[in-house]
């Protein structure tokens, strides 16, 4: 029985991993859909949201079947727990890539005001984020999943960083405000997949000690 459990606990890994895996492709077409301004690639990245909801029913599913069909101990019923908590946050970061890839498909054609350089760093900081934050839940490695929870200060600079530029942008000239605007709200949502991929971390934080950050 505890084998059986135990492979079917390594099946629901590889479901995170691979879901993780796609989250990761979402948010680099998308930010190569805004800088190289290529249509197919953002239209990949908004085509690979509905991918990523299913893998959350997926793994919603063998979560529910091991915790029904199986009677996990404390430990591996926190696992459990953890990955029905991180799904919901994966699932948003789906949603937030294929919204950045929205934007990216209204601003194609554009020439932009200045050159885009916070933003991709943004991205890269977040993508590096959320491939930790699940590497850390396979492993059960806490000194990882901190080392997540840490770098999102990282984040929340580069955001404040696009932000204080943006504003001096629209100071000097009001008449590219719009356009601005969009790129804002893409840093923005880059800033929240940085909040969800620090929220899977502190649920492996939780896996392991048994209690969640902030309690």
């Amino acid at each position: 029985m505890r084998n059986k459990f135990d492979s079917q606990l390594e099946k629901l890994h590889e479901m995170m991993i691979a879901m993780g895996s796609m989250i990761e492709k979402a948010i680099t077409l998308a930010i190569h859909a805004l800088v190289q301004q290529d249509e197919a690639m953002a239209k990949q990245a908004i085509a690979f949201d509905i991918e990523i909801d299913q893998m959350e029913k997926d793994i919603e599913s063998m979560c529910l079947k091991l915790l029904l069909q199986q009677q996990p101990v404390a430990r591996d019923l926190r696992i459990i727990s953890a990955a029905l908590k991180m799904i919901t946050d994966m699932e948003r970061i789906g949603d937030q890539a294929a919204d950045i890839s929205e934007i990216a498909l209204f601003l194609i054609g554009e020439t932009y005001v200045k050159k885009l350089e916070h933003i991709p760093q943004m991205a890269a900081a977040t993508s590096k984020m959320v491939t930790e934050s699940i590497e850390a839940y396979v492993k059960m490695d806490l000194e990882l999943a901190q080392q997540v929870i840490a770098y999102d200060d990282v984040v929340d600079e580069l955001f404040d960083n696009v932000r204080n530029e943006i504003i001096e942008l629209i100071r000097e000239d009001a008449s590219n405000g719009p356009q601005l605007v969009d790129l804002v709200m893409i840093a923005k949502y880059f800033e929240r997949i940085g909040d969800h991929a620090t929220n899977i971390a502190e649920w492996v934080v939780f896996c392991i000690v048994g209690k969640h950050v902030g309690e």
